[in-house]
């Protein structure tokens, strides 16, 4: 049941993570000398299907099979961190396609290649913070709220905090691994949820986070000192 309930959170945050991602520059690389140059032209047979997760189009089995086997010759041709983090965009973005006719076990076991191929990636260039998210979301999902989850997610707000599109899957991130925040850090949150209900444009997404009593005591509790906050908030809790 746990395990489920986890899986059913991930495929959520991941959904809200890949639309930010739409909204966010791509990647200018510049290739030189032969292997390069293959694995660039070998990363590119991946792209529609990178682009149809990007925007959630329907994809089958083999276009996901196909695009990670491509990415998989262009990372040995060229292994650097933008070849693995794309990489671990596609393994985990296709591992939460529940359209796609696969086993949890196979789910899983790309989810794991992705944590790994992000974990690679992010020690090679750590100023990424949409995939410091990534990251997070993929060790909850396979392993659920933790430290480690904690320790991405800093990652994330740090390298990058005013990323709107990821505010919603950061906020998400923070009610469920309340309780292994330190104090230092749950301080830190307030002022960073604080900020970042100042930043947004509009505050849906606070309503919408809140799943349990628990987590609305929580965001509630964030925003005490908030001019307007509480009513704003009762608002979007009875609209969702």
């Amino acid at each position: 049941m746990a395990r489920q309930r986890g899986e059913n959170v991930l495929s959520v945050l991941m959904s809200w993570l890949l639309r930010g991602l739409m909204v966010i520059g791509g990647i200018v690389l510049v290739y030189e000398g032969v292997p390069v140059a293959l694995a660039a032209f070998q990363a590119q047979k991946s792209d529609a299907v990178v682009m149809k997760l990007r925007r959630v189009i329907q994809m089958t089995v083999p276009d996901a099979a196909a695009g990670i086997e491509a990415l998989n010759r262009a990372v040995v041709l060229n292994p650097v961190a933008s070849r693995y983090l794309l990489r671990s965009e596609l393994e985990g973005g296709a591992a939460l396609t529940q359209t796609l006719n696969i086993s949890i076990n196979y789910r899983t076991l790309w989810l794991r290649r992705a944590k790994a191929d992000l974990e690679l990636g992010l020690t090679h260039a750590p100023v990424r913070s949409i995939d410091w998210l990534r990251l997070a979301v993929t060790q909850q999902g396979l392993d659920g709220a933790s430290r480690e989850v904690v320790g991405s997610l800093l990652m994330s707000i740090r390298t990058g905090p005013w990323l709107e599109p990821a505010f919603s899957v950061r906020l998400r991130l923070i009610l469920d691994n309340w309780a292994y925040f330190s104090d230092a850090q749950k301080d830190e949150m307030r002022k960073y949820v604080v900020e970042m209900w100042r930043h947004s444009h509009d505050h849906i997404f606070f309503g919408s986070n809140v799943l349990s009593p628990v987590d609305e005591v929580i965001i509630r509790n964030l925003l005490k000192d908030e001019p307007g906050a509480q009513e704003i908030l009762t608002k979007w809790i009875l609209a969702k």
